[in-house]
């Protein structure tokens, strides 16, 4: 259940476009709160509201050097998110269901 609980949180996470253009950038290596909040339009409270939803649900990880905030992809949360989509998957997996192919009606 507590796994559960987790890849709940990352999906909200993920559903806003602005949490997920954050991810993009910090996939080129960690970065300031700062400097993530200069690349985007929104407010830096803003920013700071998506960057501590991301951290949140795992998805990022932060360290302090000195005043500065440094922000990362957690990769490990990542994984387990594509494991969990890959259970669906499976046979007998849990979330995985059918969609009906209506029959042909004959003459």
């Amino acid at each position: 259940m507590l796994i559960m609980q987790a890849s709940n949180a990352a999906f909200r996470a993920l559903a806003d476009p602005t949490r997920r253009e954050i991810l993009q950038l910090l996939h080129a290596g960690p970065r300031t709160s700062g400097d993530i909040a200069d690349r985007f339009d929104s407010s830096w409270p803003t920013i700071s509201r998506h960057l501590a939803l991301l951290r949140d649900a795992g998805l990022v990880i932060t360290e302090r050097k000195g005043q500065e905030i440094y922000y990362e992809v957690n990769t490990s949360v990542f994984q387990d998110l594509v494991q969990h989509l890959l259970d669906w998957m499976k046979p007998g997996g849990r979330a995985r269901t059918r969609r009906r192919v209506p029959r042909r009606q004959e003459a």
